[in-house]
């Protein structure tokens, strides 16, 4: 890594691509329309897991937004911090995206209340007090649509659904419906529908990836100090110290899980149950 600043392998079936950006080991590259959204269920998760991704596409000069999806209320570690702990996270989030070069502009705040995200799944009319209001709605579906439509990004990251933290997974079911509502007509009021469902990456921030990976981002030592202090930013949170050692011990590198849209097809299964000798007899009109 001395002479460049990332290294990205990606294994597509028995092929392995090598490449200095993610545009040299990806076929479904969009150019100039390139655009990284990030889905944080928590303020500190894409750093922990994406930081170094940020880096490398922000160096292509490619767009980069988060999207914050919890206010960070219930993320107090001091009792003194517990009216308080919205706005420091806040403050923190911002610097640590400065830290990585990311647009104030870019942060993107849907403000839902921290743990209590199964009291907003979906779409319904809003009610006095809802947070996320877009065209008279509230909810996570409804919020995701909309910034998806107004963001238009290419490529989508986010933290696996295998993670233990409820926040996470619920934003993970929610974000993976939204791209396809997002892609569809449903919801005109919300904007103009995406051309095609975005690329998606998983990111471990806690927990192990459901499959293995199949894309492993090296960085250089530079690029890896920045990210952990991006990290370290957030020192209101006194857990994730112990969370820098551990990616520290690791060294420079990130992994991501590409997610495959399958939609069903019958036709799919019919030779399962075909006797082996009619396996190739079935022609569909």
């Amino acid at each position: 890594m001395a002479k460049q600043q990332f290294e990205f392998v990606r294994l597509v079936g028995e092929e392995r691509r090598v490449g200095p950006s993610l545009q040299s080991v990806s076929k479904h590259w969009k150019s100039q329309k390139e655009c990284f959204l990030f889905v944080s269920p928590h303020d500190d998760d894409v750093a922990i897991g994406g930081a170094l991704m940020i880096l490398a596409a922000l160096k292509e000069k490619v767009p980069v937004h988060i999207a914050i999806v919890t206010d960070g209320a219930a993320g107090y570690c001091s009792l003194k911090e517990k009216d308080t702990i919205a706005a420091i996270r806040r403050a923190e989030t911002y610097q640590s995206f400065r830290t990585l070069g990311v647009k104030k502009a870019n942060v993107h705040w849907l403000d839902f209340p921290d743990c209590q995200l199964a009291n907003f799944v979906g779409r319904r009319p809003v009610v006095a007090g809802d947070p996320a209001v877009f065209e008279g709605h509230t909810g996570m579906q409804n919020a995701f649509t909309k910034l998806l439509r107004d963001i238009r990004p290419t490529q989508v990251f986010l933290p696996t659904d295998s993670d233990l933290h409820p926040d996470h997974r619920i934003t993970y079911s929610e974000m993976m419906i939204s791209l396809y509502h997002a892609s569809g007509a449903i919801w005109p009021e919300l904007g103009k529908k995406l051309p095609v469902v975005p690329y998606v990456h998983e990111m471990a921030v806690y927990c192990d990836f459901p499959t293995p990976p199949k894309l492993r981002l090296l960085a250089s030592e530079a690029m890896f100090e920045k990210k952990l202090k991006s990290i370290l930013d957030f020192k209101s949170q006194k857990q994730i110290e112990a969370q820098v050692k551990t990616i520290r011990e690791a060294g420079p590198m990130e992994f991501f899980r590409p997610v495959e849209w399958k939609l069903y097809d019958p036709r799919t299964f019919y030779n399962m149950f075909e006797e082996r000798s009619n396996h190739t007899s079935r022609k569909f009109l």
